[in-house]
């Protein structure tokens, strides 16, 4: 999934079924690399990798620091992880505990439908990995949960501009958009609750759902000419007048309600409505 900070929009990229059964599988970690290689062919160094904790692995680590081929990262660090600091290997929980965090920022946070102000207390640190000497920072910030928040990037960062501490808790915060994506596709397209009698046919069925969550996340917001058919789609997701922040639940709702009752097939939908759209593109 690709977001940016600054947007409401989750771009679904790359999605795909595997067991740990199949003939061909031969790591959780090669099936990593094969999605951060398949997006980084498409779009080269652009954009920032932000992982959940599965992501503090070595292997990863690898991955992301290959001389000549270095990624821009943020991962959220596990307790026993250790880093380097001034020369002198300690625990990242010990440094985060102990390190003053002076800068702050104010966030509201709901919770049982009522809003709450949050106030975050964060701070960097510059430090390697005990195996790499590449430069990297360990971002902590306060206030989230009864522990730190531990994030470790090679993004550059300014020590004592602010800015750009909390650019980077930004980024990993961003990254909950595109889990929440995940669940719509899980929600909206009733992927756990498809029925087929091949792993192969799993395998399709999930890219045919790439393509068509695809389709309703940018095609149908980007099209200008479209969006007529938004405005109809959202009509008939019953939420005109109460959309949720999520775009795609409600564009998913919408063309479920809108075929549900379609009994002649897609072509012979396209053929009756084609007059039709025709006189509105005539307007446009």
């Amino acid at each position: 999934m690709a977001a940016d900070i600054e947007h409401k929009k989750v771009i679904p990229l790359y999605l795909e079924a595997y067991s740990h059964e199949a003939k061909d599988f031969r790591s959780e970690n090669d099936q990593i690399f094969k999605a951060i290689d398949t997006v980084s062919l498409h779009i080269g160094n652009k954009g920032i990798y932000a992982i959940d904790r599965g992501g503090d692995r070595g292997k990863l680590y690898d991955k992301f620091l290959e001389k000549g081929k270095e990624k821009r990262f943020v991962i959220p660090l596990v307790k026993t992880r250790d880093l380097v600091h001034r020369g002198v290997r300690k625990n990242c929980h010990a440094l985060a505990t102990a390190l003053p965090c002076p800068h702050e920022a104010a966030i509201i946070k709901y919770e049982g439908g009522k809003e709450q102000k949050v106030t975050i207390r964060y701070a960097s640190l510059p430090v390697k990995l005990p195996n790499h000497g590449y430069p990297l920072f360990l971002i902590v910030a306060k206030g989230f949960g009864k522990e730190p928040m531990m994030l470790l990037t090679n993004c550059p960062v300014k020590m004592k501009v602010k800015e750009t501490i909390w650019h980077v808790i930004e980024i990993y915060l961003t990254r909950w958009k595109c889990d929440e994506s995940f669940r719509s596709i899980k929600q909206c397209y009733n992927l756990e609750n498809i029925r087929v009698r091949h792993y192969t046919s799993i395998r399709n069925l999930v890219a045919i759902i790439l393509a068509v969550s695809y389709f309703a996340a940018v095609y149908l917001a980007d099209n200008l000419k479209l969006k007529i058919l938004i405005e109809r789609v959202y009509l008939v997701s019953k939420r005109f007048f109460g959309v949720p922040t999520f775009f795609n639940y409600a564009i998913a709702d919408g063309l479920y309600n809108l075929l549900f009752s379609g009994n002649t097939g897609i072509h012979e939908t396209r053929r009756a409505t084609k007059p039709e759209f025709r006189r509105y593109t005539i307007l446009t």
